[in-house]
Formats: structure tokens, sequence, C-alpha cells
């Protein structure tokens, strides 16, 4: 469910409706920091029906003027309610997304199959892809994007989803991407941009599709950008042992952390604990889903750094740490930061020597 708002309340144009309980909605409303609309239904609607308390609410958003889109939650669906037939009278978009269905992946995805996107050949430059609002680097992954391909003279027609909802009608037929484990589909893809080696892999390749490209300055800036990576890297193990590290997140960011760290400290990957379904990696790879899970290997592989979100840290207190998915509780976090990109790399590099440096000096 909250994959499936991630995804619809991106766009502005769309009225999002959560169609479910006050818990149902509040949790992506917090989580997503974004407008959202709910039914909040209660115990007697869950036994004589939501109708009335649904056709109220979106009733009332249709005057706006905006598209609506209705996302269901575990109770209706468990109910078996007819939702399309009580809402057949209004042009929506309509998504099933139920907790128990799947991940915030498969939600993600489910939202993007019910929205009517069209792909213009001849639209210029690139659409940008995989810039969900669950992930609290999105917005900086946008802005490095467009940074990059501005510097090498593409433009940028439809985001991902951060976009108006009336530019979907007129994609690019390329597609680049930020964070690969919310690839839209659109387009032909073009490569991601989740560290340098493939940022040059993705833009050598832009440069062969568009002729008028100049791809120089980006690759200027990534070799020039790499090389003070590894200066700073070289300084610190001249002084320390490379760490080792257990990894627990997306499988796409916790890939690219691994082979950052791998490449450029000579960390020891011990373990990554992917959130979703991983792909196949050199590193030692787990899906895992459970917090009791992440403890025991936590324990077993007895790591110098954790990298993770909120949870991870509670449970490794002592240990060297390093945000790097949702929920990130206690931190204030203003600037849209990437992890995409040339930026993005230099950022996560940063806050890595930074949290083993600040534990070494403990």
């Amino acid at each position: 469910m909250t994959g499936a708002a991630a995804c619809l309340a991106g766009f502005e144009g769309i009225s999002v409706v959560i169609h479910g309980s006050s818990g149902c909605y509040y949790y992506p409303a917090t989580l997503l920091h974004a407008p959202l609309h709910g039914t909040f239904i209660l115990e007697h609607e869950v036994i004589f029906g939501s109708e009335e308390r649904l056709l109220d609410v979106v009733g009332g958003l249709s005057r706006e003027g905006k598209k609506i889109a209705v996302i269901t939650t575990c109770v209706p669906a468990v109910l078996g309610e007819d939702i399309r037939s009580m809402l057949e009278k209004f042009d929506l978009i309509f998504v099933d997304s139920p907790g128990f269905a799947g991940d915030v992946e498969l939600g993600y995805r489910k939202a993007l199959d019910a929205i009517p996107i069209r792909i213009d050949p001849d639209i210029p430059g690139v659409n940008i892809d995989g810039a969900c609002l669950f992930d609290p680097y999105a917005a900086g992954n946008v802005q490095e994007l467009r940074r990059l391909l501005g510097q090498a003279s593409i433009s940028v027609a439809t985001v991902f989803c951060q976009d108006r909802f009336d530019r979907i009608g007129s994609s690019a037929a390329y597609t680049v991407g930020t964070n690969n484990d919310f690839l839209s589909g659109i387009g032909k893809y073009g490569g991601g941009t989740l560290g340098i080696d493939m940022v040059r892999e993705t833009f050598c390749k832009l440069a062969d599709r568009f002729s008028d490209a100049d791809v120089s300055g980006v690759l200027g800036e990534a070799d020039s950008q790499e090389e003070r990576i590894i200066r700073v890297c070289d300084k610190y193990l001249q002084r320390f042992d490379p760490p080792s590290v257990l990894i627990a997140a997306g499988y796409s960011y916790a890939s690219f952390a691994a082979r950052t760290l791998s490449r450029y400290l000579d960390a020891d990957i011990r373990c990554i604990c992917s959130r979703n379904h991983p792909q196949e990696s050199r590193f030692v790879t787990e899906h895992v889903t459970g917090m009791g899970r992440v403890r025991e290997l936590i324990q077993s592989h007895d790591p110098d750094l954790v990298i993770g979100s909120s949870f991870e840290r509670s449970l490794a207190p002592a240990r060297a740490f390093a945000l790097i998915t949702p929920p990130m509780r206690g931190e204030i976090r203003l600037a849209p930061r990437p992890l995409a990109g040339i930026n993005g790399t230099l950022s996560f590099v940063e806050q890595v020597l930074n949290a083993v440096l600040d534990t070494r000096s403990d």
C-alpha cells in the first residue's frame, strides 16, 4: 500500500485516497511527507460496509479538478467489497494494494501499471527513473541527474515518479535510472547511475544514442572526483585496517554500498541483508524481512560498520553506523542529498568515513 501511495503521490495533479483505517493513512502520510487523503473507516463500517464513507471522500475531491487515485488497504480487501462498482461514475485510478499482497516495490509497480503512460518517440531527451517518495534520497538523485544531464546537453522528459501528471502522456523513448528497485519499465532502459563506474557506462551509452550530446565534462568530473575518493580512502587505510561491513537495505542501494566500499576501502563485506528479493551477487546476500534475523546476522558476522536504517542502528548501538534506507529517525534531513550520480558516491563515502573515524576516535 505504501509503495502504491509513493508512486501516485509523486505526481502533481493526482489526489491520492487511502481507503482504510486511520493507521493505514497515517503510516504513509508520515513516511512519505506527501499530501494524502483518507476514508478513515470505523468499526461499524467494517461490519455494514464502507461505500458511503468512500463516496463522500471521493465526491468531495472530484470538485477540485484533479485526477483521483484510490488505494485499497487490508480491511476493504478482506471484506471483499466491489470498490470499482462503487466508484463507476468517477473517472479515477484504482489500485488494489493491501499490505498482505506484497512489498513496497510491488505496490509501486501496481500503481504504475494503473497509470495511462504513453511514449512519444518525438519527445527529445531522456526520462529519469527510480524517483520514489519512499526513498529519502529520491529528490537528491533527481537533482543530481538533472545536473549531469544538463552538463551533457541532454534534456529531461518525464521523471518517474516525481513530475506533473499531465507529462506522462508524452514520455521519452529512452530512460536512465537512479534506484533500480523502483524501475518503471517505461522506454528503453539506458542504465543506472549508482556508482561512478555506472555513471561512466551510462553516459557513454547516452553519447552513442544522442549525436548532439557532449558527455566529456561528465566523464572528466567522474575521473577527477574518483581520484579524490581514492586519495582520502588511501589516507584512511594508511592508519587503519579495512572495515568489515554488514549492509541492510533494498538490494539496489545495498549492492551500490557493497561495491563502493569494496572498491575504495577494500572493505570486507560480511553480508548484504536485502529487504527485497536480491539479484545474483558476488557478495554474501540474504533476503531478510525480520529484525530477529538481522540481529542474528549482526551477532554472527560481528562487523565494524553497520549500514541500514534506524532499526539496524538500534541493534548495533556500539558499532560504526551509516544510514542508507528508511526509516531514518533521530536525524534532521532538509537538504536533498543524492546517492546516485557522482555527488551521490562522494556523499556516501564521506558519510561512511566520518562514521568509522568517529568510532576509532572513541
